[in-house]
């Protein structure tokens, strides 16, 4: 992966300032510490910090096609770019460097806008046409990889991190209450809107032109909706023998890289099997990297030990002490530039510098199973949840949920007092689109309480629950109802927080690339073309992708039950800030001075904290969005950095004009 940043003159040319633009990509050097460098002409400057994996020799960025017309900065991957390449050969097109950089340039010189359909990867790249003054944006289908923009002073902003934009003079720096209010109720921030006033977000999925001062950002692809002559019509061993296929090709096509690719191993079903298929179908001896806990209830190192020993690999663990937890958090919300709920990018930060310290740039991983095969208990629930809408006033129907939460249902008592009071909310409405995540987001949503009048006042009637819903595209009716919980997932919470603050930015914080073969958009697309029944059969999880894996894996790892990747919250900040050993951002002083959040909740709450009560999920919750809300104003608006050093770019391109031999090429 890599940094991109630049800055582009809407209405007319004025100077762009070179020291400016090596700022912006110094500050993302954590992103790109190989090279970096720079395009300037009279409209715009693009700049890039470079993570060398293909084309080590010769891939320094910018690139430009053949006549220098067209100029890029990009950061991804491409993995059919050998593919495209011999296509693009085969049509004349030119190429300098062995670099995915250059086979995207020349496909958009080829099929302009309509390339993105091309690729097979994640990306966001920008590209300059230097004859008609006219900037493409472009982000991969699922959001792997960030790109943000601002107008400012008659220009428009962008880079791979806010950070970037943030160095701009006169750049506002301040967070918008909506993204607290959104975090709080949805997990993550509605797509294209981010923590801050005034910078946006270009969604997953999008394109965006920028002509003559006016900025068009368009929709390409969302999560497939086939219709009924479109869904798989062989039978479930074909549609088995078929998916394992995709994979292991989506396997094959992300070992592609001129350096060493590990793999992350948590111990469930879905980084296991990406690693068996690595090391059994490309006799690859790869090297793998876990982590475990000192609290015993979330740690899966029995299950990561044993497979490496079953397929004889070379191991790496790191354990995440609560202490770790607590003391990292200031760093990992400097990198995830948002409000957390989990403290899941930890551990995942601590993992990351793990394998950077052992030399690796490229790490393949799981996540995007869940998502596509039903993996995620929110899916059982919506389906028990529907049956029970049947025969409400059934009890055996209900008491399905025991098996999902047994931990909940432990006292009968309790547990049929809390069935009434919460999940049967809304249980009648089973064709509200929204059905399978109304119940997570109403009660997630009592954290609302938690902001203070003032940013509540700001922001009047608002509920970024109906702004959704008013927002659905046009086809999301006809879905099946595990289809429409599917694609909100996607679309929310994978996209939002999974691939952002738990994956590409806790990653890229130690130069590290992350590689997802399960959102290959060929095996998205063929998920949903398959039924409901062979995702989640009865109440079993990922029904088709566990026939697969029993293929390759041991019985305890295929057929183990699904485990979220969680990690403390009670246990790391209670200690920690009772003991002093992290600073108090719950202090009543701390919170009246930044003013986001009500005191007298956030005493109430930090005294339960230190104390040792039971917080339960929700109120742990409560936690992380008051304590990384704290830390985001803390790094990000007050204590911002806005003079950082800059380094001598590897390459400097300063162009006053369009050469006239290829104006008259372009207009021929």
């Amino acid at each position: 992966m890599c940094g991109l940043a630049g800055v582009l003159n809407l209405r007319e040319p004025r100077p762009i300032d070179e020291d400016l633009l090596l700022r912006m990509t110094a500050i993302l050097r954590h992103r790109g510490p190989d090279a970096s460098g720079a395009y300037v002409d009279p409209w715009i400057g693009l700049a890039h910090a470079r993570l060398s994996i293909v084309g080590l020799e010769n891939g320094t960025q910018p690139i430009a096609n053949e006549d220098g017309t067209l100029w890029i900065v990009f950061n991804g991957e491409v993995f059919n770019h050998v593919e495209l390449r011999a296509d693009l050969m085969a049509r004349g097109h030119r190429f300098s460097t062995d670099t995915d950089t250059e086979v995207i340039i020349h496909a958009f010189e080829e099929h302009g806008a309509e390339c993105v359909h091309l690729f097979n990867g994640q990306f966001a790249f920008a590209i300059w046409d230097s004859v008609e003054r006219t900037l493409f944006l472009a982000r991969d289908r699922v959001g792997i990889r960030p790109l943000y923009f601002a107008r400012h002073d008659g220009r428009l902003l962008f880079g791979s991190e806010i950070k970037a934009l943030f160095l701009v003079p006169g750049m506002e720096r301040s967070i918008d209450p909506r993204s607290l209010l959104e975090t709080a109720t949805l997990w993550t921030m509605l797509p294209g809107r981010t923590s801050f006033r005034n910078v946006e977000e270009l969604p997953p999925g999008h394109v965006m032109w920028v002509r003559n001062g006016r900025v068009d950002v368009r929709r390409y692809w969302s999560p497939p909706a086939p219709g009924p002559d479109e869904m798989w019509k062989g039978t479930l061993e074909e549609a088995s023998d078929r998916l394992e296929e995709l994979f292991v090709d989506a396997v094959r096509l992300r070992l592609r890289a001129d350096v060493e690719v590990g793999a992350y191993l948590s111990g469930g079903l879905d980084s296991s099997l990406t690693t068996a298929v690595v090391a059994r179908r490309f006799d690859n001896r790869i090297r793998t990297f876990s982590v475990s806990f000192e609290e015993r209830r979330f740690d899966e190192s029995v299950y990561q030990r044993e497979l490496a020993r079953e397929l004889d690999l070379a191991h790496g663990e790191v354990r995440a002490s609560n202490a770790d937890i607590a003391s990292a958090l200031g760093a990992v919300v400097w990198h995830t530039e948002a409000p957390l709920l989990r403290t899941a990018p930890v551990p995942l930060f601590l993992l990351a510098g793990l394998v950077a310290r052992n030399g690796l740039k490229v790490v393949l991983t799981g996540e995007g199973a869940d998502e596509l095969f039903g993996g995620y208990d929110i899916f059982k629930e919506a389906k028990v949840r529907r049956f029970w809408a049947k025969r409400p006033d059934s009890r055996w129907r209900s008491r399905l949920l025991e098996r999902l939460y047994p931990y909940v249902f432990s006292e009968p008592e309790r547990s049929s007092h809390f069935l009434r009071a919460f999940y049967a909310r809304g249980l009648s409405d089973r064709d509200d689109p929204l059905f399978s995540h109304r119940v997570r987001w109403t009660n997630s949503g009592r954290n609302r309480a938690l902001l203070s009048r003032q940013v509540l006042e700001s922001l009047g009637g608002y509920d970024p629950v109906e702004e959704l819903a008013a927002a659905l595209p046009r086809d999301f009716e006809r879905r099946t109802w595990l289809s429409r919980a599917q694609a909100l997932e996607i679309t929310g919470f994978l996209s939002g927080y999974l691939l952002s603050s738990q994956g590409d930015r806790v990653a890229m914080a130690h130069s590290l690339e992350a590689r997802f073969p399960f959102l290959d958009h060929r095996l998205i697309d063929f998920s949903f073309r398959l039924p409901d029944h062979w995702k989640l059969r009865g109440l079993d999880e990922k029904h088709i992708l566990k026939r697969v894996a029993a293929r390759h894996l041991p019985p305890a790892i295929a057929r183990r039950p699904k485990q979220p990747f969680r990690a403390p919250i009670q246990e790391a900040f209670g200690g920690a800030i009772a003991g002093g050993t992290v600073p108090d951002l719950l202090a009543t002083e701390a919170i009246a001075r930044v003013g986001m959040f009500d005191t007298g909740r956030v005493s109430a709450l930090s005294r339960r904290l230190r104390e040792g009560r039971d917080l339960g999920e929700v109120q742990s919750m409560a936690v992380m969005l008051v304590l990384t809300a704290q830390l985001l104003h803390e790094v990000l608006v007050e204590g911002f950095p806005t003079t950082v050093p800059t380094r001598r770019p590897d390459r400097l391109i300063r162009r006053m004009g369009v050469p006239a031999e290829a104006l008259a090429a372009r207009a021929s």
